[in-house]
C-alpha cells in the first residue's frame, strides 16, 4: 500500500480526504492511474489529458521531487507516502 498526501485545494476532489490509500506500487504512473480509476476529479487536477504532470502540480516520493527522480517512472516502494502539492501563485 502507498499513502497519497493532499493539500486543502485538491481535498475536495477525493471527498474530503487528506490521505489516501492505494494498492499499486511500482512507478508513479501506477498510483496515478489507480488514483484516476477512484478519484477521476483529482486525476485530471494532476495530470494533463497526454496523461504527463501538470506544470504547476509539484510530486514528492518518499519527499524526492519526482520530476528529478524519473517523473511517471519514478519507483514507488511499498509503503512509500507521495505529497501532491499544487503550485501557489501569488503576489
Amino acid at each position: 500500500m502507498v499513502t497519497v498526501l493532499l493539500p486543502g485545494p485538491l481535498r475536495s476532489e477525493a471527498g474530503g480526504e487528506s490521505r489516501l490509500t492505494v494498492a499499486a506500487t511500482g512507478t508513479l504512473r501506477a498510483v496515478l492511474d489507480e488514483v484516476a480509476t477512484t478519484w477521476p476529479r483529482l486525476a485530471r487536477r494532476i495530470r494533463d489529458e497526454r496523461g504527463d504532470l501538470r506544470r504547476y502540480v509539484n510530486v514528492y516520493v518518499d519527499g524526492e521531487d519526482c520530476r528529478h527522480t524519473g517523473a511517471l517512472d519514478t519507483e514507488v516502494p511499498e509503503g512509500a507516502e507521495i505529497q501532491i502539492l499544487p503550485s501557489v501563485a501569488g503576489g
